[in-house]
């Protein structure tokens, strides 16, 4: 805000300050005439400031109280004011520096001017300052030097344009003459333009040369005309470009190098140079091989810019001695010079021998003798002398030797017994080293398989196998998997698993595991019982496939371990189901009070056995406790007479497995000190009918359910007794007594588990197959388990001793059966095979069979071979064949037999054949007619290429006795083949200042023949410019060489075509062409020329940037890039330089700045066209302006005032301004106007100035702000216009009250609300702005009753929000009304006033109130209604109120529990009760009903009513019937009391039943224990509270053990003390053999002739 306060009060000053004289002022405006003059002065430029340019009032005729007066001050349009008007003297002076260059350019002449403005009156004088120039500038060049490139061949005459100086003084001040410093190549010529600058151009009078003289250096110097004279200077620096007019020359015509044989690719070999004196591109030379062969050009490479020459290929001293290259350099101009290369090559030992496998066996069996062979080897080495004698050896300490027994021929024997097992493949290394210098090598490895025999039998890595598996195991489950290795290979180590026969107790091993021949996995054939049998010990045989078979032996033993599948069971206390009270505690029970003992068994074995107890519930936690080990039940407090008599306890056994099982029993403990007391307690029930009752229902069930039991248990025990007396007479005839155990109600179904216990399988298995065939027998026999019970009770066995079941009498024994079978074989007419596997042993057979054969088939001739080898010597031979290349297949070559002496039979009989190394064998030997012949086509340019003469060997063998003979056919050469050129054309470029006598090397022709068929002479086709040269290398090979004769023209002809044919010696003459295309490369030896000596443009004033003016075109004869043309400005001052701009590839010139024709009528430019050489040519070009209207008026703001209050009159002015226009003529002429219909209007009292004034009374209400835009616009074609705006604002009066959009307010709020609640908004507007238009809001003085309405309400004095004081109860007032006054802050304030009115809103805020019956609580019949009574007949009427309004009071009612609801209804809205049918004498005379009243509200809220009705024709009736409580109490009291003791005695018998059946167990029991002397203690049982002292839980009594565990081991120590009594456990093995029980089965602990209780 401080930048607008300081304009503001800017303003304000000005308005207060300068405008006081302004009503004077206008009335002079109307009704005098302006006084008015002008004057002109004359000073130099860069005087210094206050220095006295005029006498104002003197020239004007004023004196100096006028100007003070009138308030003389100056007034300009520039933003610079150079001037001064000293009002105290009346003298003009100078205020700023004055620079003319500054000020006007190179306007002339100079001036500026501006107005002096006097008031009352206003009078206006004109007055220009003129200024003259002084010389005070040097005459300056743009750039520091002048740089030109003018190649060497530029002619004499030829014209090169320099920049212009600059001086920005004018008249005799400015530029004069140029001066060039002397030189020998260059004179100057000045010029003047059209406007009178002068510039300078160069003159070329003697040719350049680059080779003297590269560089030259010169001086231009400007000089103007002022006094004292100034100069400037500028240095030219000018670069001699260089033109291809030198061939390139080698230093040396022959170079001489050795390289090594077999040098390695990028060997150095040596460098080739040659210089060029031309500089640049010109002096680039580059090197190549003028004419190569194809092997010359896969050994050698030359690098085209270094000349250096390396290896590509290997150099072999055996094919070539020496080489010699021909190099030729080349420069960009085509320019070229030759060399000579010769290099000489240095022999090396570099041919390796080779080794050629003649036969191979492999693989060798293993059982082989040693000596015998297994590989002949033919060496070879190519060198000569001591590099061709080859030693050969085994490079490793292998079973192996190699002899050589016939030159360049070696067998491979074996040197010891092979064992597979041991080594199965030997890598055999045959090492060939020949004697040269260094030696060379070669190694040939072999790869040898020795096949196998089958000299191992199957091994186990463990001697006994122990896999453990968890009881009721699914059948077929993996138990452990064996694995047994044979170091033998194939069928040999192919290994069948065979699980031997043999007994576990009476049953095969096979019936509880199964074992799957291939992969040795043994499973589980059945689900195991742990506590039947703990462990099972078998064999299992692992037998391989060879033949004969080889097997072994392993035992596995198999642990069954226990899982917790039996849950805890209780043996005390007894759970009867008819006892209510089991024991009694005294009242004097002191704090661990012994109440009983739960006694509790678990069968399985370890921490699955360890029980624990829980109290789960009780009547009394606070009282009772239950040891967590030892079951003991004590109190855990002093008894008090407050505990109840009747005490029900809960408790949970669990056992330690995972997941544990538990078992529950309900202890009853009496808090009495006397049995009547208890017995009192526990009989005084309720004696109602419906309790009575139930005891009697469950009282008759519990007596059948117990003598059905019994009786049942009867019939079950006496026929298992007879059912297994009868089977023991059959199976059993041991003379040993055998006392069976029957379990009661045992139902057998022909057995459980996995398998039937009346089968038993035999499993036949394949080695191939995994099918299995099953066979099954008869029942097996029944058998007794013993077992040993030294533990807890359980079926687990202790550690530390033996398995019952290999003592000498247990039932149980294991036997093995072994089975073996025999495999032989029989070579010659029949192979034999016994075997129960027979068809699994065919595929080993087979291939055992296919190995023999190869052995006595294949091999039957190596030991005669070998024989002769030793035994014999060699007859051998040597003949030579010569015939020509291409003779067709079959083709005959010579008789072998007859030129070797051999007649066809020793041909046939020897197996006569040919031997050689090549992959291409070229003849056959037919051994039919002894005669050899052509077998492929044979192409000597292929197998020798120009190597002369071409042959190649090979050896003939002949067998029994060896014979070798070597033939040698030497191959000759036919034309076959024309010269023909590596190119289907030869490309040169040549530039036209190539001299006469220059040479071009041409590329050679190709003729794969040799000698007279091969190259002879070359021809070229005529021509003017060139003539063939032949020439011979040092081997013989001709090359041609192209010499210009005649300059060469490229205006004149750019292209050359010519031929190079090539003809060889043969017959017929065979020829090849190859065009030679030649380029005429151009050099610079033309100058650009223009099209017009002047170009004439028009350009129209103020046209935009890039606008097209002309366009200027020069020519150059040359070609390329000599031809290349760039143009530009050749001097143009900073001005023009910004207005043009020329495209130097196109000469497009256009616009880049501003064309102004008030500045310049005509524009005149100098134009250079340049070539890359440096030659140039110049035009002129000459630009009209066509003057537009492109001056728009400029508006000047004197005045503005901003805001205007908005009850200012109409007619107050807001703004003076002033408008000017540069343009003249109707184009200067301007008028102003407002651009919108807005509420000002704009007038002129003097010429340039006008004033805004408003036209109408402003209202800021409706128009705060205006945006006043004046346009001012001249009389131009096209008219220009300029904008202004004005922003206007409106300042606030206030005129304007508050007003509320509504006259009155209703609001809402619910009964029940929290004081301090919003209720409603009040929302007033006012127009004005700022304090004026801030709005209080205030609650009017008035009363509500007797309270005034602030107890009420309240209001926020800035918001409008109206709050709740109290909260409200519709019940007291419905509804507020009162008024709220808004006033704003204007000053006087304005006001207007608003009703509220706020209606309360009930809510279901109360339940609804029955009035009818009334509830007293001790009424029983309240009404009656008579049998007779029809339907619809009312009952009674339930009346009820709701002292809430609305819907919240309207009631509804619902029968909601009745004794009858089928006789009953009540309505719905009246509440009247109804009978719904008729009443019939089977309806009670007592109904119940329940009413419930519910209103509308919500959420709702209810009354219950209880309205109990007789039904019923008389009092008496009803009063008897509501009076007559049970009248059969004695009754049921006798019928109780004889079904306890029927009960009683029932279960007596059933007890003494048990008790019988138990002693005779024991005592069957002790006489088993002494006939049998089995080691397995009794579980002992325990009677009733009976306490031990040496331990509780699931550890025997009679026992103690200690658990001694390592941290760092799994495996643990027990000791275990001895046993204090032995018991027989006699199972019935009628099922599988395992303690699975039947599904439906009780617990044979539940029996009364059990001496054991298990669960």
């Amino acid at each position: 805000m401080a930048r607008g306060l300081s304009a503001y009060t800017r303003c304000v000053k000005w308005r207060f300050g300068c405008g006081q004289n302004w009503h004077l002022l206008f009335f002079l405006f109307y009704v005098t005439s302006m006084v008015s003059g002008h004057i002109r002065y004359s000073i130099p430029e860069e005087m210094k400031k206050g220095s006295l340019i005029g006498n104002v009032a003197q020239d004007l005729g004023l004196d100096l109280r006028r100007l003070r007066s009138g308030r003389a001050r100056i007034v300009t349009g520039e933003s610079i004011q150079y001037t001064e008007l000293k009002t105290d003297k009346g003298i003009l002076v100078v205020k700023e520096r004055i620079d003319r260059e500054q000020l006007c350019g190179d306007v002339t002449p100079c001036s500026f001017s501006f107005e002096v403005i006097l008031e009352n009156p206003m009078e206006l004088h004109q007055i220009t300052v003129e200024i003259t120039d002084i010389n005070d500038h040097s005459p300056s060049f743009k750039r520091d030097s002048i740089l030109f490139d003018i190649s060497e061949n530029a002619n004499a005459g030829a014209r090169f344009p320099l920049t212009s100086a600059e001086d920005p003084d004018v008249g005799v001040n400015g530029l004069r003459e140029y001066f060039l410093s002397e030189n020998d190549n260059f004179v100057l010529k000045q010029n003047s333009n059209a406007d009178g600058k002068k510039y300078a151009e160069m003159v070329l009078q003697k040719p350049l040369d680059r080779e003297t003289n590269p560089h030259l250096s010169l001086k231009l110097i400007a000089v103007d005309g002022g006094t004292p004279q100034r100069s400037g200077t500028v240095n030219i620096d000018i670069t001699v470009l260089d033109i291809n007019d030198n061939a390139p020359v080698f230093n040396q015509s022959v170079y001489k190098a050795t390289v090594m044989e077999n040098s390695p690719r990028d060997t150095y070999v040596t460098t080739v140079n040659a210089t060029d004196a031309d500089v640049g591109s010109n002096s680039v030379v580059t090197y190549y091989f003028s004419d190569l062969n194809s092997v010359l050009r896969d050994l050698f490479m030359i690098d085209e810019k270094t000349g250096v020459i390396s290896i590509t290929g290997p150099v072999d001293y055996e094919k070539d001695k020496k080489y010699e290259l021909r190099i030729q350099a080349k420069d960009q101009g085509g320019f070229t010079d030759s060399s000579q290369v010769v290099i000489e090559v240095i022999d090396v030992n570099d041919n390796a021998p080779t080794l050629s496998v003649m036969s191979f066996t492999s693989p060798v069996s293993e059982d082989s003798p040693a000596g015998t062979t297994i590989g002949i080897i033919n060496v070879k080495d190519l060198d000569s002398g001591e590099n061709g004698q080859v030693n050969c050896r085994i490079e490793q300490n292998a079973p192996f030797n190699i002899k050589s027994n016939l030159r360049n021929y070696y067998t491979l024997v074996t040197d010891t017994v092979l064992d597979r097992e041991r080594v199965s493949e030997y890598n055999i290394t045959v090492v060939a080293t020949d004697a040269g210098m260094p030696p060379l090598s070669t190694k040939k490895t072999f790869h040898l398989k020795v096949s196998d025999v089958n000299d191992n039998a199957p091994v186990f890595p463990q001697s006994v196998y122990n896999a453990f598996i968890s009881e009721n195991n699914s059948p077929g489950v993996s138990v452990v998997t064996l694995r047994a290795k044979d170091p033998d290979e194939n069928q040999n180590s192919r290994i069948s698993y065979i699980l031997e026969d043999a007994n576990i107790g009476a049953s095969p091993v096979s019936e509880y595991v199964s074992i799957n021949a291939e992969s040795g996995v043994i499973h589980a054939v059945r689900s195991f019982d742990y506590e039947q049998i703990k462990q099972l010990v078998f064999v299992v045989k692992a037998q391989d496939g060879g033949s004969p078979p080889l097997s072994s032996n392993v035992s596995v033993k198999i642990m069954i371990q226990d899982q917790n599948d039996n849950p805890p069971q209780v043996l005390y206390p007894v759970q009867t189901g008819g006892s209510v009270v089991a024991e009694m505690v005294p009242r004097s029970a002191d704090v661990g009070y012994l109440v009983t003992k739960v006694v509790a068994v678990d069968v399985d074995s370890g921490q699955n056995a360890w029980l624990s107890y829980k109290l789960q519930k009780a009547t009394d936690r606070a009282l009772f406790e239950v040891g967590l080990q030892n079951g003991e039940i004590r109190t855990i407090r002093q008894v008090t007479d407050k505990d109840a008599v009747k005490q029900r306890l809960t408790v949970i056994v669990e056992d330690n497995g995972q997941p544990s099982r538990s078992a529950t029993v309900i202890v009853n403990v009496a808090v009495a000190d006397s049995f009547p007391e208890v017995l009192s307690e526990f009989t005084d029930f309720p004696h109602d009918k419906e309790y009575n009752d139930n005891l009697t229902f469950y009282l008759v069930l519990a007596l059948a359910v117990v003598s059905f039991l019994f009786i049942t248990c009867l019939v079950v025990i006496i026929s298992v007794k007879i059912y297994r007396w009868r089977q023991s007479r059959v199976l059993y005839h041991s003379s040993l007594p055998v006392i069976p155990y029957y379990p009661p109600r045992y139902s057998d179904t022909l057995g459980t588990g996995t398998l039937p216990h009346v089968y038993n399988y035999e499993v036949c298995r394949t080695t191939d197959s995994r099918r299995s065939d099953c066979k099954f027998g008869g029942a097996g026999s029944q058998n007794v388990l013993i077992m040993d019970p030294s533990s807890t009770g359980t079926m687990q066995r202790i550690q530390s001793e033996k398995s019952i079941l290999d003592e000498p009498d247990s039932p149980l024994e294991f036997f093995f059966v072994e089975s073996y079978f025999r495999i032989s074989v029989v070579f010659g007419t029949l192979l034999d095979i016994f075997s129960c596997f027979s068809f699994t042993m065919a595929r080993r057979i087979s291939s055992y069979t296919r190995c023999v054969k190869w052995r006595f088939g294949c091999g039957q001739n190596w030991h005669l071979l070998f024989f002769f080898f030793y035994v014999t010597s060699m007859v051998s031979g040597h003949i030579r064949y010569s015939i020509p290349e291409e003779m067709k297949k079959g083709s005959l070559i010579g008789n072998v037999a007859q030129d070797l002496g051999l007649d066809l039979r020793r041909l046939r009989s020897g197996r006569a054949r040919i031997v050689t190394g090549e992959s291409i064998q070229y003849t056959e030997l037919k051994t039919d007619k002894g005669i050899l012949v052509v077998k492929e086509r044979i192409d000597r340019e292929q197998l020798c290429g120009d190597v002369t003469p071409c042959s190649f060997s090979f050896e003939v063998i002949l067998e029994n006795p060896m014979e070798l003979h070597q033939i040698t056919v030497e191959i000759t050469d036919i034309n076959d083949h024309s010269p023909s050129f590596k190119r289907d054309k030869i490309h040169f470029d040549i530039s036209e200042s190539a001299n006469a006598g220059a040479r071009f090397s041409l590329t050679s022709a190709e003729d794969p023949d040799v000698g007279v068929n091969g190259l002879r002479e070359y021809f070229l086709t005529e021509n003017d410019n060139f003539v063939l040269k032949q020439n011979s290398n040092a081997d013989g090979k001709k090359y041609a060489e192209m010499v210009l004769q005649k300059p060469l023209d490229r205006e004149t002809n750019p292209h050359l075509s010519l031929k190079l044919i090539a003809v060889d010696g043969g017959t017929p003459q065979r020829s090849g062409t190859v065009n030679i295309d030649i380029t005429v490369l151009d050099i610079n030896d033309n100058a650009p020329v223009f099209n017009q000596s002047v170009y004439k443009a028009t350009v129209m004033e103020n046209s935009p940037r890039d606008t097209y003016v002309t366009t200027v075109n020069a020519t150059d004869a040359d070609f390329g890039s000599n031809s290349v043309v760039t143009y530009y400005f050749s001097d143009l001052n900073s001005v023009l330089r910004d207005l043009f701009m020329i495209n130097e590839k196109t000469g497009v010139i256009s616009i880049t700045g501003s064309v102004d024709y008030e500045k310049h009528k005509k524009y005149e430019l100098r134009i250079d066209a340049k070539d890359q050489g440096g030659l140039s040519d110049s035009s002129k070009v000459v630009i009209e302006v066509i003057d537009v209207n492109d001056n728009a008026p400029t508006l000047s703001v004197m005045s503005f005032t901003s805001p205007v209050s908005e009850d200012s009159p109409a007619g107050t002015t807001i703004g003076i301004i002033n408008v000017k226009d540069l343009d003249s003529g109707e184009n200067g002429q301007v008028n102003c106007r407002i651009e919108k219909n807005a509420h000002f209007k704009i007038k002129s009292n003097l010429r340039n100035y006008y004033t805004l004034v408003t036209d109408t009374v402003l209202d800021r209400e409706r128009v705060s702000e205006y945006n006043i835009t004046v346009v001012a616009t001249d009389a131009g074609m096209p008219p220009l216009s300029t904008k202004k705006t004005f922003h206007l604002k409106v300042s606030d009066v206030n005129d304007n009250a508050p007003v509320f959009p509504q006259s009155v307010y209703n609001a809402f709020i619910s009964e029940n609300n929290s004081p301090g609640v919003s209720v409603v908004t009040l929302r007033a507007k006012d127009p004005d702005e700022n304090q004026n238009a801030r709005i209080s809001y205030i609650l009017e003085d008035a009363n509500i009753g007797a309270s005034p309405v602030s107890e009420y309400v309240s209001i926020n004095a800035e918001s409008g929000v109206i709050h709740a004081v109290r909260s409200f109860d519709y019940e007291q007032i419905k509804q507020l009304v009162f008024v709220v006054k808004a006033q704003d802050g204007g000053s006087p304030p304005l006001s207007s006033n608003v009703s509220v009115k706020i209606m309360i809103q009930d809510q279901n805020d109360n339940p609804p109130q029955v009035l009818y019956p009334v509830q007293t609580g001790g009424s029983l019949v309240a009404e009656m209604v008579p049998r007779s009574a029809d339907v619809g007949y009312l009952v009674t009427k339930v009346v009820a109120v709701d002292v809430d309004s609305g819907q919240n009071a309207w009631l509804s009612y619902k029968l909601q529990k009745a004794t009858d609801r089928a006789l009953f209804e009540v309505g719905l809205q009246n509440g009247e009760i109804r009978t719904i049918r008729q009443v019939t004498d089977k309806d009670a005379v007592k109904q119940r009903l329940t009413v419930i009243v519910e209103d509308n509200g919500q959420p709702s809220r209810s009354a219950t009513v209880i309205v109990n009705v007789a039904v019923a024709d008389s009092f008496p009736e009803v009063l008897s019937e509501f009076t007559d409580f049970p009248h059969d109490k004695e009754y049921n009291d006798n019928l109780t009391f004889y079904l306890v003791l029927a009960l009683a005695v029932v279960s007596f018998l059933f007890i003494t039943c048990l008790v019988v059946i138990i002693s005779v167990k024991i005592y069957r029991w002790r006489q088993s224990r002494v006939l049998y002397h089995s080691s397995l203690p009794v579980i002992p049982y325990y009677p009733p509270r009976y306490s031990d002292t040496l331990g509780t839980g699931t550890l025997p009594h009679v026992y103690n053990y200690e658990v001694c565990r390592t941290t760092d081991s799994r495996r643990s120590d027990c000791k275990f003390g001895g046993a204090g009594s032995q018991n027989v456990l006699i199972m019935d093995p009628s099922s599988t053999g395992t303690m699975q029980r039947i599904q439906s089965e009780k617990s044979i602990l539940d029996e009364p002739d059990s001496p054991l209780e298990v669960s």
